[in-house]
Protein backbone atom coordinates (compact mmCIF):
# COMPACT_ATOMS: atom_id res chain seq x y z
CA UNK A 1 0.00 0.00 0.00
CA UNK A 2 1.10 3.41 -0.92
CA UNK A 3 -0.40 6.33 0.86
CA UNK A 4 0.24 10.03 -1.06
CA UNK A 5 -0.40 13.48 0.93
CA UNK A 6 -2.08 14.95 -1.71
CA UNK A 7 -3.25 18.73 -2.59
CA UNK A 8 -5.06 18.60 -6.46
CA UNK A 9 -4.65 21.72 -6.50
CA UNK A 10 -0.62 21.11 -6.88
CA UNK A 11 0.47 20.40 -10.66
CA UNK A 12 3.17 18.28 -9.14
CA UNK A 13 1.18 16.48 -6.91
CA UNK A 14 -1.47 15.67 -9.78
CA UNK A 15 2.01 14.47 -11.45
CA UNK A 16 2.62 12.00 -8.74
CA UNK A 17 -0.35 10.61 -8.45
CA UNK A 18 -0.74 9.63 -11.89
CA UNK A 19 2.73 8.24 -11.76
CA UNK A 20 1.87 6.38 -8.76
CA UNK A 21 -1.78 4.93 -10.60
CA UNK A 22 0.43 3.76 -13.38
CA UNK A 23 2.12 1.53 -11.35
CA UNK A 24 0.80 0.67 -8.36
CA UNK A 25 -2.48 -1.01 -7.61
CA UNK A 26 -3.54 0.05 -3.91
CA UNK A 27 -3.35 3.88 -3.51
CA UNK A 28 -4.21 5.93 -0.33
CA UNK A 29 -5.22 9.55 -1.80
CA UNK A 30 -5.00 12.00 1.60
CA UNK A 31 -5.82 15.57 0.60
CA UNK A 32 -3.73 17.02 3.43
CA UNK A 33 -5.55 20.42 3.39
CA UNK A 34 -8.58 18.66 4.34
CA UNK A 35 -7.72 15.85 6.49
CA UNK A 36 -4.23 16.68 7.89
CA UNK A 37 -1.65 14.70 9.82
CA UNK A 38 -1.72 14.29 13.31
CA UNK A 39 1.28 15.84 14.86
CA UNK A 40 2.36 12.16 15.33
CA UNK A 41 1.83 11.41 12.21
CA UNK A 42 3.92 14.01 10.73
CA UNK A 43 6.58 13.00 13.45
CA UNK A 44 6.49 9.71 11.90
CA UNK A 45 6.51 10.83 8.42
CA UNK A 46 9.25 12.66 9.36
CA UNK A 47 11.68 9.96 10.58
CA UNK A 48 10.36 7.83 7.18
CA UNK A 49 12.03 11.03 5.23
CA UNK A 50 14.79 11.53 7.18
CA UNK A 51 14.37 15.24 7.28
CA UNK A 52 14.16 17.93 10.14
CA UNK A 53 10.87 19.50 10.27
CA UNK A 54 11.85 22.88 9.36
CA UNK A 55 13.44 21.00 5.95
CA UNK A 56 9.15 19.79 5.19
CA UNK A 57 8.36 23.52 5.39
CA UNK A 58 7.32 25.78 2.55
CA UNK A 59 9.12 28.90 3.28
CA UNK A 60 7.27 31.08 0.38
CA UNK A 61 3.94 30.12 1.89
CA UNK A 62 2.45 33.92 3.06
CA UNK A 63 1.77 32.08 6.98
CA UNK A 64 5.03 31.08 6.89
CA UNK A 65 6.41 34.98 7.11
CA UNK A 66 3.01 35.93 9.40
CA UNK A 67 3.96 33.25 12.10
CA UNK A 68 7.61 34.01 11.83
CA UNK A 69 9.04 30.29 11.01
CA UNK A 70 12.47 31.66 9.80
CA UNK A 71 13.38 31.74 13.72
CA UNK A 72 15.79 29.37 14.60
CA UNK A 73 14.88 29.02 18.51
CA UNK A 74 11.03 27.06 17.29
CA UNK A 75 11.64 23.66 18.42
CA UNK A 76 10.85 20.65 16.32
CA UNK A 77 7.21 20.05 18.07
CA UNK A 78 6.49 23.79 17.99
CA UNK A 79 7.43 23.49 13.85
CA UNK A 80 5.71 19.98 13.41
CA UNK A 81 2.58 21.59 16.06
CA UNK A 82 2.19 24.70 13.47
CA UNK A 83 2.11 22.49 10.68
CA UNK A 84 -0.83 20.69 11.74
CA UNK A 85 -2.64 23.48 12.10
CA UNK A 86 -1.66 25.26 8.92
CA UNK A 87 -1.42 21.98 6.60
CA UNK A 88 -0.44 24.69 3.83
CA UNK A 89 3.03 25.29 5.43
CA UNK A 90 3.63 21.47 4.64
CA UNK A 91 5.95 20.84 1.50
CA UNK A 92 4.46 18.21 -1.39
CA UNK A 93 3.33 15.54 -2.08
CA UNK A 94 4.33 13.44 0.24
CA UNK A 95 4.24 9.49 -0.58
CA UNK A 96 4.64 6.96 2.18
CA UNK A 97 5.45 3.18 1.17
CA UNK A 98 6.17 1.07 4.81
CA UNK A 99 9.19 2.54 6.61
CA UNK A 100 9.97 4.58 3.38
CA UNK A 101 8.60 8.08 2.33
CA UNK A 102 9.82 10.65 0.11
CA UNK A 103 9.22 14.41 -1.70
CA UNK A 104 7.67 14.44 -5.07
CA UNK A 105 10.12 17.22 -5.81
CA UNK A 106 11.56 16.66 -8.12
CA UNK A 107 9.47 13.19 -9.19
CA UNK A 108 12.09 11.45 -9.33
CA UNK A 109 12.34 11.04 -5.73
CA UNK A 110 9.06 8.78 -5.89
CA UNK A 111 10.57 6.30 -8.31
CA UNK A 112 12.74 4.49 -5.55
CA UNK A 113 9.46 3.84 -3.58
CA UNK A 114 7.79 1.83 -6.73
Amino acid sequence: MITIYHNPRCSKSREALALLQQHCEHIAVIEYLKTPPTAAELAAILMKLNISARELLRSKEEEYRNLQLNNPALSEQQLINTMVEHPRLIERPIVVKGDQAAIGRPLSNISALL
